[in-house]
């Protein structure tokens, strides 16, 4: 395709001042509000809609056409003509009811294209770009139009032309599970079909050599990208096929094998929002607030009844083969009994709620059978688990209880049992759910993030929002920003989580895992990655496999990756009496603002985040397998004002795998002119606690040095 850098740029400042009809054949231009990035868009010769962009000095994007493959109707892809152009611009704020900040900033630039073909049948597209000053979004529209009811598409062919073979950090395109090692390659080195046989991810589909978004790119002058979608709505999920020795991305939707198309929708329709984050190091990928921009706002208003917090449950314990999930095993784990003893501890050590597993009948058959449809009774439970008594105990302990809705992939039967299921839930005054689709999706030939589940999901999160209903997420739809119009999309899985540290397999989640996920996963939305194990050998229950950090890294992920739902995940038993559960006890679960304060994507982190309604800080600085010494500036505390920094460090000799519990707890006052130094143990790490200085603590405590 050839390219248009040698092509004068013509602005469309100088556009607006000339007859739109004699420009039709120009390039228009189009610029974030701080002109650092500039995105262009024009017709080829063919009429092929094409766009390109460019950061500061450098090309981002080369020449990358749009378009669309449509089942038995021509594509709409070349012949078209531009018939008009707008432009606009939006510089707003907008408030997150929970989040990483309490004020976002919603700042652009836009430009719409309309385009017409010039044969019959005379179809019109509408292309929206949206620049900011820390990325783009771009989508399709196609309007009402005679003659044209729907569309089936069959292939959506959106290009992204890199200008160079970067380092880039990648799972594959899966149509299933987003549950694979990130992987550390050139763009020439991507090879996700050889990820398509995996031990432990039966349900894997990788037809062809794609990735997942987000996916994270480094550049040779050290710029950053990081590449995405935003505002998922009926349509299909979206990998992007590699091709290796051009350097170039294009969009392949995951599909159905029940239907010639991948999409279908009725016009008037839009598309999701392509994404492209620009940075130029790693900390602004994880600052930007793109994703969530690009979504349309509150359509809850006040959510009140949803509240941040930490929490422990009846789960841990059935990775570690402690209890099981099913009555027939013989050790069973959600009986009233347990889960009153989770309640007792939550209340005692400042923890909001508990989440029971295996409350519900159908277990025995859940997971290895192929008929799962019916498996599952979303509102009865186990003879041994009462679970009028069990809320009523815990509401007299004044803990929440987390409601879980484990699927088996069966989502016609969930479905069927929604609103009954979530009325249950609201009469009880139980506000959030865990779901769950572990396995093949039922019917046979869908998959996890294609159309059909992704309006699954959709249902299912605005049933829930009907009975004042949070959920979270696993073997999810992508995060894709739709928490802004949807607050009750609290958190997701949506990764490879801790369990797989319990599972043993090909070692469990190595030390770069964490940091890698901080720059790629998380870029998308919260993650429930139920940090905090204590217990880091697993012993005597999972002997052959453990947890691949220190644990002062465990206690920094309350901090570095954001959810508004934190678990405490281990056993109480491993906490009790151990000082290193004092930071999750005091930690944050709401920000009132975050600061990445230093990071590189796979290699280590440190963000600070204050907590919303209080003037506490907290801080948590993770690395990979190389021990670091970082340093942190404080810079961000209030002028004129002393901090108490609880430090929890790795101790003497720490080492992921040697030494991994090994750690020091140590206190400082400080202030804003304070630059801790962090020194972290291979796979270690480091959280702090800031909270104002009292009179005691001036007089008791040594100036940090």
């Amino acid at each position: 395709m050839k390219s248009y850098w040698c092509l004068p740029l013509l602005a469309l400042a100088l556009l607006a001042g000339c007859s739109k009809d004699k420009e039709m054949d120009k390039i228009l231009e189009i610029s974030s509000p701080g002109g650092d990035l500039q995105l262009q868009f024009t017709l080829t010769e063919e009429g092929e809609p094409v766009y390109w962009a460019r950061y500061k000095d450098t090309a981002i994007l080369d020449t990358s056409a749009l378009g669309f493959e449509l089942v038995d109707a021509p594509s709409l892809r070349t012949g078209f003509e531009m018939t008009d152009y707008s432009t606009r611009a939006l510089n707003d704020v907008w408030e997150m009811p929970w989040g990483e900040q309490r004020e976002v900033s919603n700042h652009y630039n836009e430009l719409t294209v309309e385009v017409r073909e010039m044969p019959p049948p005379n179809r019109r597209m509408r292309l929206i770009f949206r620049v900011y000053d820390d990325g783009f979004g771009f989508r399709y529209e196609v309007p009402e139009q005679e003659g044209l009811e729907a569309l089936e598409v069959a292939e959506e062919r959106t290009e992204f032309q890199l200008t160079g073979n970067h380092t880039a950090w990648w799972i594959p395109g899966d149509w299933d599970i987003y549950e694979h090692l990130y992987n550390e390659t050139s763009i020439s080195g991507i090879d996700a079909l050889s990820k398509r046989d995996h031990p432990n991810l039966a349900q894997t589909a990788i037809p062809v050599n794609a990735v997942n978004t987000p996916v994270t790119m480094r550049t040779a002058s050290g710029l950053h990208l990081s590449f995405h979608e935003a505002a998922l709505t009926d349509y299909a999920g979206m990998t992007l096929m590699v091709d290796n020795d051009a350097y170039k991305l294009t969009s392949n939707l995951v599909g159905s094998e029940r239907t010639p198309y991948k999409v279908k929708r009725k016009l008037p329709f839009h598309t999701p929002w392509r994404t492209v984050q620009v940075s130029p190091d790693a900390a602004g990928l994880i600052e930007s607030n793109l994703i969530v921009n690009l979504n349309e706002p509150n359509q809850l208003g006040d959510v009140e009844w949803f509240k941040p917090t930490k929490y422990v449950g009846i789960w841990w314990e059935m990775h570690l083969g402690k209890s099981s999930w099913d009555m027939a095993s013989g050790k069973h784990g959600a009986t009233t009994e347990n889960a009153k003893r989770y309640i007792d501890f939550a209340a005692e050590n400042n923890i909001g709620a508990v989440l029971v597993e295996g409350w519900n009948t159908g277990w025995e058959h859940w997971i290895g059978f192929e008929d799962r449809e019916g498996v599952f009774d979303f509102v009865t439970p186990y003879e041994d688990y009462d679970l009028e008594e069990v809320v009523r105990y815990a509401k007299e302990k004044g803990v929440e209880m987390i409601m879980h809705h484990e699927t088996s992939a069966a989502p016609r039967t969930y479905e069927q049992q929604l609103d009954t299921a979530y009325a249950l839930m609201q009469r009880l005054g139980i506000h959030s759910v865990k779901t769950g689709y572990v396995g093949k999706i039922i019917p046979a030939g869908e998959y996890h993030h294609g159309q059909w589940m992704v309006n699954h999901y959709r249902k299912v999160l605005e049933t829930a929002a009907e009975y004042e209903v949070a959920v979270n997420a696993h073997e999810p739809i992508k995060a894709t920003g739709i928490r802004r119009t949807f607050p009750n999309a609290t958190s997701r899985e949506g990764l490879r989580g801790q369990e797989f540290n319990a599972w043993s397999v090909e070692g469990g989640n190595p030390p770069d895992h964490l940091p890698t996920v901080a720059f790629t996963r998380m870029l998308a939305g919260p993650i429930d990655f139920t940090p905090g194990i204590f217990n880091m050998k697993l012993a005597p229950y999972k002997e052959e496999s453990q947890i691949n950090t220190t644990l002062a890294h465990q206690l920094a992920l309350y901090v570095v990756i954001y959810s508004p739902v934190q678990m405490a995940a281990d056993l109480p038993e491993h906490y009790e009496d151990h000082p290193a559960f004092e930071f999750i006890r005091e930690v944050g679960v709401d920000w009132e603002q975050s600061k990445v304060l230093n990071g590189e994507v796979g290699d280590y982190v440190t963000i600070a985040r204050q907590e919303r309604g209080t003037d506490r800080w907290f801080l948590g600085s993770i690395t990979d397998e190389q021990e670091r010494s970082l340093e942190a500036s404080l810079d961000f505390l209030p002028a004129g004002s002393n901090y108490k920094a609880t430090i929890y460090r790795d101790g003497e000799g720490a080492h992921w795998d040697e030494n991994p519990s090994a750690f020091l707890i140590e206190s400082f006052l400080v202030d804003r002119s304070t630059t801790l130094k962090l020194d972290l143990a291979p796979g270690g790490g480091t959280a702090v606690s800031l909270e104002p200085a009292t009179a005691e603590d001036e007089e008791r405590l040594q100036t940090y040095r």
